[in-house]
């Protein structure tokens, strides 16, 4: 274990020990990026100087096991870092390597690679992006159609996958593609580790609706990949991409983040600018909300005790996932609500964590309608909500 580290079993001089870090480590830069994320993606180059200066102090990755470079704190503990980094507006890294890559490799890798990509994931040298969607095929995933043509000690890529997220900033994509054609279509996917240099790749970004780019379109035309960048058995990538998108659905932390946007209400709702709080309805559900914020609290952390005994998430990640999503949307429009004209404004400018001009609107309110605009994604990427409730109606009511 890092001996850096603070390991007190005493939570409240742990928590302290981690705000004590925040306050000495986070830039005003770095501040600035996190207060003015409005998705799950903060600045690409914040992001990526965070994540060093986690690794450099030995906490790149708190949920990996030690042996990975994990820091061997409990449940609580983690729970208390990343809350704490949410409230002091650290940003947020690009988590695709350390949140559903990383345990992927320490699950179905060999060992050759673990020690080739484990290291550049937890110190942020490498970035990942995730290949699963295509145009035809999102929610219906086993349709997919990039395929992967055996060559010697070779696969020849050719086919497109798109809403690839951060790929223009990423180095490495984690790819589903089809190596059988002549079976079923879960039965013939297999998951491939492919560099984003290798000739034959193009991304296309493309802009959201606020005005951000951060999804691409991923374009591979005969890109060789070594047959050794397979993770897991050939034709076996669907039990591999299930596992991933437990963890994807599962080991998010909606909560902290919903804590954070039911704070921002409430101190809306007491100012004198905003008139929402007169208004005796939206109190009551700001209330609810508040409820069903605390009731999910609970859930997600019985998760994250399943998935530090070695169990695996299941459905459950699935419930945690529409909730999560569906209370986020549901913060967005309240606080549209509370923020009123004061949402309208659009200074694009102001989102870059180097801008330190004036804002057309008050500074609670400047990122107030770009993230109500990027909650509207959030039940549909992951998995709908229509399909996680499908998964919920199956395995855990067995209906």
């Amino acid at each position: 274990m890092n001996a850096s580290n603070p390991i007190s079993t005493d939570y409240d001089v742990f928590r302290e020990a981690i705000r004590t870090f925040l306050k000495d480590a986070l830039t005003p830069e770095l501040v600035r990026a996190g207060q003015r994320t409005t998705s799950v993606f903060s600045d690409f180059e914040a992001g990526k100087t965070w994540q060093s200066i986690l690794h450099a102090k030995g906490w790149g990755a708190p949920e990996w096991p030690i042996e990975y470079g994990g820091t061997g704190w409990d449940i609580q503990q983690r729970y208390i870092f990343l809350e704490e980094c949410k409230l002091a507006n650290a940003p947020n890294p690009v988590m695709m390597g350390i949140q559903m890559l990383g345990p992927m490799l320490m699950h179905f890798g060999t060992e050759a690679q673990k020690t080739r990509f484990l290291p550049g994931i937890i110190s942020g040298e490498d970035v990942w992006c995730q290949g699963y969607s295509e145009p035809g095929s999102g929610s219906d995933l086993a349709s997919l159609k990039t395929t992967a043509d055996r060559d010697g000690d070779e696969y020849v890529i050719n086919g497109t996958k798109i809403w690839t997220s951060m790929a223009h900033h990423s180095n490495w994509i984690f790819c589903l593609v089809r190596t059988d054609k002549n079976v079923k279509p879960q039965a013939g996917i297999s998951f491939l580790l492919i560099d984003m240099s290798t000739p034959g790749i193009t991304v296309a970004p493309f802009p959201s609706l606020d005005g951000e780019v951060e999804q691409c379109q991923v374009f591979f035309e005969n890109v060789r990949v070594p047959a050794a960048h397979l993770l897991g058995e050939e034709n076996q990538g669907w039990t591999v991409a299930k596992y991933l998108l437990e963890f994807e659905r599962g080991g998010q932390h909606f909560t902290i983040e919903l804590k954070k946007q039911l704070a921002k209400l409430q101190m809306m709702m007491a100012s004198s600018t905003h008139r929402a709080a007169d208004d005796p309805t939206y109190v009551y559900r700001v209330a609810e909300t508040e409820i069903d914020i605390m009731a999910l609290e609970q859930t997600e952390l019985r998760i994250k005790g399943s998935i530090s005994a070695g169990d695996n998430p299941g459905a459950l990640s699935s419930l945690v996932k529409v909730s999560g999503t569906e209370l986020g949307q549901r913060c967005a429009e309240l606080l549209i609500e509370a923020a009123g004209q004061s949402a309208m404004p659009w200074q694009s400018e102001v989102l870059s964590p180097g801008y330190t001009g004036n804002t057309a609107a008050p500074a609670e309110c400047v990122t107030t309608m770009a993230e109500y605009i990027n909650s509207r994604a959030t039940t549909i990427y992951g998995g709908t909500a229509e399909i996680q409730r499908g998964i919920i109606a199956k395995h855990v009511l067995e209906l």
